[in-house]
């Protein structure tokens, strides 16, 4: 893992644990989702379109089997979900944005039913522009919400209907790789839910998009 992306989310993981630093814990988090978020908009730059779909470790284990175009989809979509409709329920940037319908997007689920081919063939159906546009909003409106928690809010677990209502989006698949989502995020409480899909999630999958670029561009 990038040394300074490591430190920073150790930092604001012991910051967000005491209501006196929780503020700059929230501070930490945006600088390492700043720092993350230039990588993710250098490809847009760097890259030509044919390469969001490059799945060069195809057969790996590892989040560097996927495509950059699916990971960007992938990570956004689980924070578009897990922001509006688990801890805010409100409606997901993706549908008051009629994101489906701009990205080109065949599902409207986070990805994790897909595999090998699959991937590369879903990237290439993806319009890259409105894909862009749709990961920005998403940060932008997270931001806006963890902006307005306060330390008491991240104490606040996820409920049995909030949970109902989320299976009853069909924004998660019901395939095995995909279903235990669900499951995995409303046994956190908010704090939980920031350490993960805010944070170290961003981390991992942008480590491997770097990994992806530096194979197709050696």
């Amino acid at each position: 893992m990038n040394k300074e992306w490591s430190e920073l989310n150790k930092v604001l993981q012991t910051q967000l644990k005491k209501e006196s630093t929780y503020q700059d814990g929230i501070g930490t988090l945006f600088d390492l989702r700043g720092q993350l978020m230039k990588v993710l908009l250098s490809f847009e730059k760097e890259l030509k379109r044919e390469e969001f779909n490059a799945i060069p470790f195809i057969n790996a284990k590892g989040y560097h089997c996927k495509t950059i175009a699916y990971s960007m989809w992938h990570v956004f979509r689980i924070e578009d979900i897990v922001a509006h409709s688990l801890i805010c329920g409100d409606a997901q940037v993706f549908f008051s944005g009629d994101y489906q319908k701009r990205i080109g997007a065949p599902i409207i689920t986070t990805g994790n039913e897909l595999a090998g081919q699959q991937i590369a063939d879903f990237s290439k159906e993806l319009n890259i522009k409105e894909l862009y546009s749709y990961i920005t909003e998403v940060k932008e409106s997270t931001e806006k919400m963890l902006r307005d928690l306060s330390y008491q809010d991240l104490k606040k677990r996820i409920s049995e209907d909030q949970k109902e209502y989320l299976k009853s989006l069909d924004v998660v698949s019901t395939d095995e790789n995909a279903i235990w989502l669900i499951d995995y995020w409303c046994k956190k409480d908010v704090r939980g839910l920031i350490q993960m899909p805010f944070s170290r999630h961003w981390i991992m999958h942008i480590e491997a998009c770097l990994r992806i670029k530096n194979k197709i561009h050696p």
